[in-house]
């Protein structure tokens, strides 16, 4: 269950596929005979310099896959000199999650509960130090994961144990099980504040619904905030256009890791033409699909500043809590650091397009 509530997306998986295949239509093009001894990995995103040129994503519901999570992720991001970005609908408090770290942290922001109980959160968020407010604006409702409906994960979340259909899988694992409900069972989200009291599990699908996010949300979000604010969740132009106007100081170009709407373009695939769009008006990250340092590598050269990794750390939490964060961090940058070579590149700040080759329909569009 556990597993499959990483590893899946959603409805038929076509987008989860194509957004790791698509990386595999991008060609390199190396410079040979080139010493490169060493490689500067360092990036800059919203003034914030990071120690590689990845961020890690939010992800929910993480105490699931670890003991506090949330926490262990924050820790091992900030002594990788990377930045943690927290889920809304995550099992830690925001505050706590913040003191794990030494580094930087984001904030996500659903607009669960409504007006008021998000703007108690932005206030918390900005006192406890996050640094930037990640709204998500491609969840106006839950995408039908299969997985969960079929393995029970919904049931466990919410601690109805009597109708988890492969409670065996819980039982033939008892460590898991103990370590799962000696940390709470996931029963709430602290970061969600209803009435004085967090939100339960069971309350989210009708929750997000209720309060769907529109482009007319950010001029209070935004002064609400008065920091950065980035769009997450951005799939074309337009709406990358419509982003930079309502003042995103950065865009993701994401589908959610293909856990919404199955059948959209995989998001390498789109970002071309977002940054056609912005011209350089705001800084571009891209998530989806992302497995080795060379598809990292692929969207610098495309025109992302940086990217952000959802399932490479989050398989590694599930394995060894921060320690397996950590190994995950350290695969991917020995991977980048392995590309450039190759690529006889020194710093990923001198990679640009002429170091791939993109088909050429996904530039096509770029025309119309």
């Amino acid at each position: 269950m556990a597993f499959d509530y990483i590893d899946g997306g959603a409805e038929r998986e076509w987008t989860l596929r194509e957004n790791c295949r698509a990386f595999e239509d991008v060609l390199f093009r190396p410079r040979s005979a080139v010493a490169t001894k060493t490689c500067d990995l360092k990036a800059t995103v919203l003034g914030t310099s990071i120690d590689v040129p990845f961020i890690l994503a939010p992800v929910g519901s993480s105490r699931m896959f670890y003991p506090r999570g949330e926490e262990v992720a924050a820790e091992a991001a900030g002594d990788a000199g990377t930045i943690y970005t927290l889920s809304t609908l995550s099992g830690c408090r925001m505050e706590d999650v913040q003191q794990a770290t030494t580094g930087t942290a984001w904030y996500q922001l659903y607009l669960v509960g409504g007006r008021d109980v998000a703007l108690g959160a932005i206030a918390r968020a900005k006192a406890a130090g996050f640094k930037a407010l990640v709204v998500t604006i491609d969840t106006p409702v839950a995408g039908m994961r299969e997985r969960d409906s079929r393995n029970g994960v919904k049931q466990l979340l919410a601690r109805n144990l009597s109708s988890v259909p492969h409670l065996g899988q819980m039982l033939a694992r008892p460590g898991w099980l103990y370590h799962f409900f000696n940390d709470g069972g996931l029963m709430n989200f602290p970061n969600i504040v209803i009435d004085d009291e967090p939100m339960g599990y069971a309350d989210v699908g009708a929750a997000l619904e209720q309060s769907m996010t529109s482009w007319d949300d950010f001029a209070w979000i935004r002064e609400a905030w008065g920091g950065p604010i980035v769009a997450k969740g951005v799939h074309t132009a337009d709406d990358a256009r419509r982003a930079v106007a309502e003042g995103a100081a950065a865009i993701v170009v994401s589908n959610h890791g293909a856990r919404q709407l199955d059948g959209v373009s995989p998001t390498v695939r789109v970002l071309p033409e977002v940054v056609q769009a912005v011209r350089g008006q705001t800084e571009i990250l891209l998530d989806g699909g992302i497995r080795r340092g060379s598809d990292i590598v692929k969207a610098l050269c495309m025109g992302a500043r940086a990217v952000l990794i959802g399932r490479a750390y989050a398989y590694g939490l599930a394995a060894g809590g921060g320690a397996g964060v950590s190994r995950a961090i350290e695969i991917l940058k020995a991977d980048v650091v392995r590309t450039m070579k190759l690529l006889g590149c020194g710093s990923i700040q001198d990679l640009d397009g002429s170091y791939v080759e993109v088909p050429p329909e996904w530039l096509s569009r770029l025309t119309r």
